[in-house]
């Protein structure tokens, strides 16, 4: 079984709809069963908080299943130790997660979305333009791993 992490500053809006639009795409393709994913932030701002309601909007939008209960939890140690792939969204939290992973994790890091960063839509507002590179960058992992 492959695990997957994504991961943002906050886990309240990109990461979170990462996790819940690649489980979406796994399950259309049968391949649930292969994969655990699940997501993190690189910090403790939002800590315990729900997925943000812009975030939520998008899923139900798309018809996407989402934990209504899932709330906001830092990357830890042994996140790095458990998984296989920790995406992050953008450079920044590139660079956090590199200088937060233990010796021997760093090569598991990389950009969801292959050079590509994902924006924020805590900050731009534009929760539709977050979902459609979501969507392609989920895509794009799910080929890469067939």
């Amino acid at each position: 079984m492959k695990k997957v992490l994504f991961v943002c500053l906050g886990n309240i809006c990109r990461s979170t709809m990462a996790e819940f639009v690649f489980k979406d795409k796994l399950e259309k393709h049968g391949l649930s069963n292969d994969y655990h994913v699940e997501s993190r932030a690189t910090s403790s701002w939002e800590h315990g908080n729900p997925i943000h309601q812009g975030t939520q909007k998008i899923l139900r939008k798309y018809n996407i299943d989402y934990d209504k209960d899932k709330t906001s939890r830092k990357i830890s140690n042994q996140d790095f130790e458990d998984y296989d792939y920790i995406l992050g969204m953008d450079d920044s939290n590139i660079e956090n997660l590199k200088s937060m992973a233990p010796d021997g994790t760093e090569d598991k890091i990389s950009l969801f979305l292959d050079g590509v960063e994902i924006p924020d839509p805590y900050y731009t507002g534009d929760f539709e333009e977050t979902y459609s590179l979501v969507e392609q960058a989920s895509d794009k992992f799910i080929e890469k791993m067939q």
